[in-house]
């Protein structure tokens, strides 16, 4: 029994449980964009079966498709981690690169099955996001421009996924969705030094794009139909969330300082999220987002994060 929960607990951890919590932030964040979160609560239109049995599909929808992503993450670089970080659960023994492979694909047809549920563009945007997450991992990841780049266009497709509840505003606001490109490339370059250090010049990028998407919510909360009020405590405490331990690996460059400067960046993606949120529906439905984040840090506790 206790062999077999072992192996449950192994692919659990393979799948970044805390992680996936901070990818539901994403289909939130991107339904409240749409117009969806206003309307689904909206006292004038009356209650609207479609829009909470879409919100429902496309959290489902990302768990498969992020879940299956990470898990490949570790398949493709077990034997990088065999040698680099020999704890986690393929090079441990704990699981392989079968079992893996099999999780990854089972977690990506759920992924995919649950977005069309919702309709064919969902669908579409779940298999490019699906396509992108390998290429990333298979690829991606080692190219120095595109990979971070890579990574963050399948944040981006994930927030279309959460906006394609109403499809016509991706046409609208496709653009919105560069946010969190440009924030998980930031992510993505700072990481690099996780395991050796010595990365000031990645570390000063990823502060620059960091410093790019908080202008970004604070001019949309501008523009914004919102009180632009609402959402500057979202944006206070955002940037000390990442910035804080930003700094500190920027001052020490040690793999340690910038592995939870990477985790800060990872799991306060639910602020930013709570921040569009916000700007778009907003702040009880921001505050009902950034709910995840005690949530996600406390899964963190038992689950790897980086």
């Amino acid at each position: 029994m206790d062999i077999r929960m072992n192996i449950i607990l192994a692919h659990i951890q393979l799948m970044r449980p805390a992680n996936i919590v901070t990818a539901i932030a994403d289909i939130l964040a991107g339904f409240a964009v749409s117009g969806a979160a206003l309307q689904l609560f909206s006292s004038e239109i009356g209650y609207t079966p479609s829009l909470s049995n879409s919100i429902l599909w496309l959290i489902v929808a990302t768990i498969g498709l992020y879940g299956g992503g990470i898990v490949f993450n570790d398949v493709f670089d077990a034997e990088l981690d065999r040698k680099e970080r020999p704890e986690r659960p393929i090079p441990s023994g704990r699981a392989s690169v079968l079992s893996g492979s099999i999780l990854a694909v089972i977690l990506f047809i759920i992924g995919f099955v649950a977005a069309w549920q919702v309709s064919v563009l969902s669908a579409i945007i779940a298999l490019a996001v699906a396509i992108l997450a390998v290429l990333y991992n298979a690829w991606g990841k080692h190219q120095l421009i595109f990979g971070p780049v890579n990574m963050g266009l399948c944040r981006g497709g994930n927030l279309l996924l959460g906006m394609s509840a109403i499809p016509a505003a991706i046409q609208d606001l496709w653009f919105i969705a560069l946010l969190p490109v440009i924030y998980i490339a930031a992510i993505t370059m700072i990481s690099r030094g996780e395991v050796h250090g010595g990365n000031k010049k990645a570390i000063v990028g990823g502060a620059v794009m960091y410093g790019i998407i908080i202008l970004a919510i604070i001019v949309l909360a501008f523009l914004s139909e919102v009180v632009w009020w609402q959402v500057m405590p979202f944006v206070v405490l955002f940037s000390f969330l990442i910035f804080r331990p930003l700094i500190k690996a920027l001052r020490k460059q040690e793999p340690k300082l910038i592995g939870k400067a990477v985790k800060a960046g990872v799991l306060s993606l639910i602020v930013l999220n709570a921040s569009l949120a916000t700007v778009f529906a907003g702040w009880i439905y921001g505050l009902v987002v950034l709910l995840l984040l005690p949530v996600s840090l406390l899964i963190a506790k038992k689950f790897s994060v980086t």
